[in-house]
């Protein structure tokens, strides 16, 4: 079930110009700077470029290949704002609700302002409980008043990795849920985009909502339905010689690095950065968006709800700025592109996106009708080739 090849000029891409984008990347192979990468463009359903570079384990000298399977960390938030989205279209809530009503873990909660003592120079956290509840629309757009404990080294921060509330994969969905709700929230719901574990506790919701277990939910309705036969929460033992590895020291930091281990199932089914996938799975994924909600006769949203999803959702409220750059929005589970110009890197006004921690990256231009996919497991590196990427796809265009 892979998406039809065509050839590049089919489609309005340059053939000699997606060749340069694969030397760039193996190049910077070649200098050592990421292990491997495979990319993936699609245009008008087809797809015209479809390459793997360099090694899937860097320690064996193993070649990557292209149905290779990558941590794609928080690309796993837009597949289960789907999820959350299918039930909102079944009538399951409303965006308005507090998610206290299905979580009562989260239904009374503190906001933390933090202060210096103007005496002793000392930071002081002071608590008042929340005037506004949070609304499922909150979780969906980052505005709940959650945060990661890597978000800096704030008080709150500090109390989210004594708790081990993100990325621990020891602990159930509801676990961390409950452990969230007796932590404060850095700001007032609904006043300020701020990244989150806003997804993994969506992903508690899908739970509460279905009775199923978020990766049961997701493998029944959106991964069998489409096909995305390698994405799940652990990698079988059958496909573990596909994993694609990273450096086990960053080439520019010199620091070790260390990923999920996805060799086994975790007890913590993050909805907001747990899944492992293909460039293939995904772009069954991306298709789907892009052709309005359904492909191969599987409809998973309405065309109206996917447009409500990928259009911004932030308007006036400020965060989204400092974290993502100048023109850009958010929406339910996507970040969005609010116009052509402004942002230092090339695309079209109503494009959307995301990546993941590891240096997976995807984007989607519903005007041109594209959408490109770049894997790697290069943390570090991710930031480089987030800008570089695109600008390099918008370069292949020949139409």
């Amino acid at each position: 079930m892979t998406l039809p090849i065509a050839r590049p000029e089919e489609l309005g891409l340059s053939a000699p110009r997606l060749s340069q984008l694969s030397a760039t990347l193996r190049a910077d192979v070649d200098k050592g700077r990421i292990p491997g990468a495979v990319v993936l463009i699609a245009r008008n359903g087809r797809i015209g470029h479809f390459d793997a570079l360099g090694a899937r384990d860097p320690e064996t000298g193993a070649a990557m290949t292209l149905d290779s399977i990558f941590l794609i960390y928080s690309m796993t938030k837009p597949i289960v704002s789907t999820a959350a989205m299918m039930l909102f279209e079944q009538g399951s809530f409303l965006l308005t609700d507090p998610v206290g009503r299905y979580i009562p873990a989260l239904a009374k909660l503190q906001v933390g302002t933090v202060r210096r003592d103007p005496g002793t120079g000392e930071v002081k956290l002071d608590l008042a409980p929340a005037r506004h509840p949070i609304t499922i629309q909150d979780l969906l757009r980052h505005t709940a008043g959650l945060t990661y404990g890597f978000m800096g080294e704030g008080p709150i921060q500090k109390l989210y990795q004594e708790h081990r509330i993100d990325g621990y994969r020891g602990q159930s969905n509801e676990e961390m849920v409950q452990k969230l709700g007796q932590l404060p929230l850095i700001a007032e719901p609904g006043t300020r985009w701020a990244y989150s574990v806003a997804t993994d506790v969506l992903g508690r919701l899908v739970e509460v909502v279905s009775g199923l277990g978020l990766g049961a939910y997701l493998q029944e309705h959106i991964f069998a339905p489409l096909g995305m036969t390698d994405t799940g929460f652990s990698v079988p033992e059958a496909k573990q010689g596909r994993l694609a590895e990273h450096f086990p020291i960053d080439p520019d930091s010199g620091e070790k690095v260390e990923l999920h281990n996805v060799r086994r199932p975790p007890r913590f089914e993050s909805g907001g950065g747990g899944l492992a996938s293909t460039a293939r799975d995904y772009a069954r994924f991306l298709q789907m968006v892009l052709n309005g909600g359904t492909l191969d006769g599987v409809r998973l949203l309405s065309r109206k709800t996917i447009g409500f999803m990928t259009a911004d959702h932030l308007g006036a409220i400020p965060g989204a700025a400092e974290f993502n750059g100048p023109g850009l929005g958010f929406g339910l589970g996507y970040g969005v592109r609010l116009q052509a110009g402004i942002t230092p890197y090339q695309g079209s006004a109503g494009n959307f996106y995301w990546g993941g921690a590891a240096g997976t990256r995807f984007f989607v231009d519903p005007s041109e009708h594209l959408f490109a996919i770049l894997m790697l497991q290069a943390p570090r590196q991710r930031e480089h080739y987030s800008t570089l990427f695109p600008n390099m796809v918008y370069g292949c265009f020949d139409d």
